[in-house]
Parts: structure tokens; C-alpha cells; sequence
């Protein structure tokens, strides 16, 4: 079958999709907004639209919908959805919290529909090139990964701001982050969540956290994000007892560093430095550390659409499962857990 897509929500996700789509294969059946305007700009652009979504739901050309509507109102459009026996795609975050997720899945069981999460950063070309560093052992045992996200744009705009509506950047980009650190090590268990959740700016909502996973295989995971550090960090910096990986940006600016000629035993002086006396931190000589090009990593957000098309026409198994997403929500909740109380939360034994 050929997916015939109905968007409900026509604001800049459902824009973003409704562009995007397509070059997957994918037809743009119908849109919907409850405001006449955005509904006039779907119709500029040659969509049928409608303003509600009973509406766009009744519509027998649509097989399949993306809910890009805020936060709280996923488990509402989803459950009406799967009703109208319509496959569902959300938003991330698929739904405020674990038990909202449960009944999602299922409305969509009973109503014998697909039901997935668009998770399109796992196509990150960032995070992909961490992924294969990871995969083929590039940098020996990874004993530390760092994904940072740091912004000076300060503060968040329209319904993202309050908390009713599912605002805060845990659920914008925590629900992202979480998810690459789970993806990128696949049945591996995490031990405990430690989380520091702030409002620098904003009076309702989330706009730092740091998040401490500590996951069975040695590996400690730290997630930084703020909308207010207006000196950007690394993307991403992974070290392994064989080398150090930094990828700068989204745009995998950066390299691996390794040893060189530095000697395994360090001679037996102290040396001044800016710091004092000191002979572990002492400048490394020249030579001793060499870099080498980021290993290379092709990739494409629509890929997600085309894994859709390929499950509802039973070729493969869905890339983003609810179980997974289920999972990260898990994570989610434990963060804001171990928030509250100041203590690491114990997580999967």
C-alpha cells in the first residue's frame, strides 16, 4: 500500500512534513488546522484541508496519519485515530508520560493499526558517526560519552513555555538525546538515572538538564542541554581506552585523537606549568597525540517514511518500536524523579 498521509496540525512539524514526505514516496492526502489560516496556506499549496480532524479522520483517502499537534493532545488524536482505523505516527514525544503511551498502543492493537513515533534524529549523521565509532570499536573501550546541546537563543516560544501543554526541553529534545544513548547501544541495561532539572528562564518549564546514565556495559552517559550557555561545546566527545573521539556539531566537524609517540611510563621529573608543579598534566610533547578524519556515515531523516511504507506492506519490522519509546519515557520519568529527591534512581537490574 502506498501511504496517503493526513497531518493533523499544520504549524512548522507539520509543514516540515508535509515538504518532506513526499520525496519518500509518500502522498500528501489531507491537512488540518483549527486555524483558518494555516488551512488557507494548505490549500495555497495544493492540499485538501479541513478544520478539525473528525473531519480529515472521515476522509477515506487518508490511510495514514502524523500528529503534529502539541504535546497533550497526542493520546486524544491517537486513540481517535486508531478508532477511525487509520495508522499513527506522533510526534515525539509520542505521549506525556508511560501510562498515556500504554493506552495508545492499546487503542491502535484493538483497532489492528500501525503505531509508531517519529523519531528522526536516530538519522543524525552526528550521532551516527558516535553509533559506528561505537559498532567497530574505533576508539577500544568506551568508557565515557558525552551529548551536549547548548543554545544562546534563551528562551522558548509558543506552547512550549507551559507545562500543560507538554512544554520544556525535556520533552522537545530530551526524548531525542535519551533515545540516541539507547539506540546507539541496543540491549544494553541501564543501571541508574541521575538528573539536575532546571528553569534558568522560564517560570513553567525545563530549559537545562543534565542526565547521568550509568549503563551495565562500564559506559557512563552524560546528556547536557540548556537554551542559555552561550559558549557551545562539543556535540560530542567519546573516549575510549584507545582514543578520543570530538564531533564539534550537526555537522561532524572534528576528529579522533590517539597517542603518538607519547612514552607509556612518564619520565621521572616534575615540570612547571600554568597550573604549578605537576607531571601527569603536564603539556604532551610533540608528536604525542596525533588525529585522524571522523569515519564518514551517509544517512537521511526520510528513511523513516520509507521504513513506514515497508512495515505496512509487511517487507520489514518497524525501525522505531513502542517498546522503545516506551522505554525512553521510562528514563524520562526517572530523570525528573531523581530531580526531585537529588539521588540516582536504580533502573534496570
Amino acid at each position: 500500500m502506498k501511504i496517503q498521509l493526513g497531518i493533523i496540525g499544520y504549524g512548522a512539524m507539520g509543514k516540515w512534513h508535509a515538504q518532506n514526505a513526499p520525496r519518500a514516496g509518500v502522498k500528501i492526502a489531507a491537512v488540518c488546522d483549527i486555524d483558518e489560516d494555516k488551512c488557507r496556506e494548505g490549500e495555497e499549496n495544493g492540499f485538501t484541508t479541513y478544520g478539525s480532524a473528525k473531519e480529515l479522520l472521515a476522509d477515506p483517502n487518508v490511510n495514514t496519519v502524523i500528529l503534529t499537534v502539541p504535546n497533550h493532545l497526542h493520546k486524544e488524536m491517537c486513540i481517535k485515530a486508531a478508532k477511525a482505523g487509520k495508522h499513527v505516527i506522533t510526534e515525539k514525544p509520542a505521549a506525556m508520560g508511560v501510562n498515556e503511551l500504554d493506552e495508545m498502543e492499546s487503542a491502535c492493537k484493538a483497532a489492528g493499526v500501525f503505531f509508531t513515533s517519529h523519531q528522526n534524529r536516530r538519522w543524525d549523521r552526528d550521532m551516527l558517526t558516535v553509533k559506528r565509532a561505537y559498532d567497530e570499536g574505533l576508539l577500544g573501550n568506551i568508557f565515557t560519552i558525552e551529548s551536549k546541546l547548548h543554545s544562546g537563543n534563551g528562551y522558548m516560544h509558543e506552547w512550549h513555555i507551559y507545562k500543560k501543554y507538554g512544554g520544556g526541553m525535556i520533552y522537545d529534545w530530551g526524548v531525542h538525546l535519551i533515545d540516541q544513548i539507547l539506540f546507539m547501544m541496543p540491549g544494553v541495561k541501564v543501571k541508574s538515572v541521575f538528573a539536575d532539572i532546571k528553569n534558568v528562564l522560564h517560570e513553567e518549564v525545563d530549559d537545562y538538564f543534565k542526565i547521568l546514565l550509568k549503563m551495565e556495559n562500564g559506559i557512563t552517559a552524560h546528556i547536557e542541554l540548556s537554551t542559555y550557555i552561550l559558549e557551545y561545546q562539543p556535540r560530542w566527545l567519546v573516549a575510549g581506552d584507545k582514543g578520543t573521539m570530538i564531533v564539534k556539531n550537526f555537522g561532524c566537524d572534528g576528529s579522533i585523537f590517539r597517542t603518538g609517540t607519547m612514552l607509556e611510563k612518564l619520565p621521572p621529573r616534575i615540570t612547571e606549568t600554568q597550573a604549578g608543579p605537576t607531571r601527569q598534566f603536564a603539556p604532551v610533547p610533540p608528536g604525542g597525540i596525533v588525529t585522524e578524519p571522523l569515519p564518514q556515515v551517509h544517512t537521511d531523516w526520510i528513511d523513516f517514511y520509507r521504513n513506514v511504507e515497508t512495515v505496512l506492506n509487511h517487507r520489514a519490522e518497524s525501525k522505531i518500536k513502542i517498546s522503545e519509546v516506551r522505554r525512553v519515557l521510562e528514563v524520562m520519568e526517572a530523570a525528573r524523579k531523581s530531580s526531585e529527591t537529588g539521588e540516582a534512581v536504580l533502573f534496570e537490574s
